[in-house]
């Protein structure tokens, strides 16, 4: 056997008519006899708002001997793989003077560590997120920089919270401190980012596209039957599974879409035209594609706003027909507070599915779920109290092995949220020196 150092490249795609699909991590895309590449390292922040029922969260004990809490218990598989971190605060979602308004507030400071500016207008203000801080440096290595996914209504325009812009309570993403960046809450178009903007913009070609009713894997599949023939079987078995997995998702999407939406009872009042019927249907739809994105390289940050600051879902799949912000503010009725704990570990429980997806991903010499940082969160912890302490947080994954779970650790009193997003950025090698209060990284996220 004759042994190259030929390998295939990492930017390599499928071609077909007008698209191209990216390619998965495969063995070939290191030279033989030459060192692994090493897997990059994704970060994905996750929020859910209006607080929490922080009884059922937080675990009464430290360290790795602690017990799951009621809320957490979906997590059960996972405990290994993820930290429960406690006492972190964003001190700049309170007042300061500034009276009503901690929805806005706590959407807009969650990842920027920021004090919005209250205003209605067009001169809003808050900080750069820590997502792109960290798009600026290394989503200079993928076709997207980053992806900004929500579930809910996000217009960024006129008031929604006592005064504030709802630019603030629809985003927790800003790439300067005056441009907040929507959130795309569409899986159709979230895929076609994806996979299906082609390579030309030629409106005949595109259009010729959008008449033919076939996958966009039929256009790529002669290519991809080109490059098999070169690949060992286990980049064979790769390139299968995940080709597999793409058209999957693109068949879920064309069934919701010929789907009669007068036929289906909503879960919100307020939810938009064009997506899923269902919280569980929609959010599943974006963890997958959350996870092909991470998959094939396409980028490495992504935020998910499972819901936005002040909205009213509601949740009749698991018997809480309350709107959820509505039963937030619960005034220690104990019927609420346990219906918003279902809620709470509704949640949860979609996380665990994406945890398990990513660690049934084969990456590098690991998988998906070892070589990323998911940030699971609020920036409120109690919402009828309206909160900005002791926030609750969990970080999942094992960042590239920088990593290491079991474990609840608390933190000292005080400890700014903005800290742990330090930490995180150090362990995708962006190292900032400060994102918005920060006072420094935070420890024990190793069991050294």
């Amino acid at each position: 056997m004759i042994i190259t150092r030929k390998s295939l490249s990492r930017r390599a795609l499928l071609r077909g008519f007008g698209t191209a699909v990216a390619l998965p991590f495969l063995d070939s895309m290191s030279p033989a006899l030459a060192a692994a590449k090493k897997a990059p390292v994704r970060m994905a922040f996750l929020y859910v708002p209006n607080g929490i029922i922080m009884k059922d969260w937080t675990p009464s004990e430290e360290g790795a001997g602690y017990k799951l809490s009621k809320t957490l218990e979906p997590l059960a598989a996972y405990r290994e793989k993820m930290l429960v971190l406690s006492g972190l605060d964003q001190h700049n979602g309170n007042s300061l003077g500034d009276g009503a308004g901690d929805h806005a507030r706590a959407g807009a400071s969650w990842l920027t560590g920021v004090h919005p500016k209250k205003t209605l207008g067009a001169d809003i203000h808050a900080g750069i997120s820590a997502d792109q801080v960290a798009a600026k440096e290394i989503g200079k290595f993928t076709t997207l920089p980053s992806m900004e996914l929500g579930l809910e209504d996000n217009k960024l325009v006129g008031g929604c919270d006592s005064g504030y812009s709802c630019a603030y309570s629809n985003t927790i993403c800003w790439s300067s401190p005056t441009t907040p960046l929507p959130s795309e809450i569409n899986p159709r178009a979230v895929f076609e980012r994806l996979f299906g903007d082609g390579e030309t913009t030629d409106p005949a070609a595109r259009t010729q596209l959008a008449k033919q009713d076939r996958s966009i894997l039929d256009f790529v599949r002669a290519d991809a039957a080109r490059l098999g023939m070169g690949l060992g079987a286990g980049d064979k078995r790769k390139l299968s599974e995940y080709l597999d997995a793409v058209r999957e998702i693109e068949i879920r999407i064309q069934k919701l879409e010929k789907q009669d939406p007068n036929a289906v009872m909503l879960p919100s009042i307020d939810r938009p035209a064009g997506i899923p019927p269902t919280f569980e249907e929609h959010i599943n739809l974006m963890f997958d594609l959350m996870a092909i994105a991470f998959q094939a390289d396409l980028t490495r940050v992504i935020t998910l706003m499972i819901g936005r600051e002040g909205g009213n879902r509601t949740y009749r799949n698991i018997g809480v027909p309350d709107a959820h912000h509505g039963l937030s503010h619960h005034f220690n009725d104990e019927s609420k507070i346990s219906r918003l704990q279902k809620i709470d570990q509704h949640h949860v429980a979609q996380l665990a599915a994406f945890l398990g997806k990513l660690q049934a991903t084969k990456d590098g010499e690991g998988t998906l779920l070892d070589n990323s940082m998911i940030m699971y969160g609020s920036s409120l912890s109690d919402g009828n109290r309206h909160e900005h302490v002791d926030l609750p947080a969990i970080l999942a994954g094992g960042g590239g092995g920088r990593f290491h779970g079991g474990r609840h650790v608390k933190y000292k009193k005080g400890t700014p949220m903005t800290n742990l997003f330090l930490s995180m950025m150090d362990a995708a090698g962006v190292e900032p020196e400060k994102i918005g209060d920060s006072t420094g990284r935070v420890e024990h996220l190793s069991n050294i």
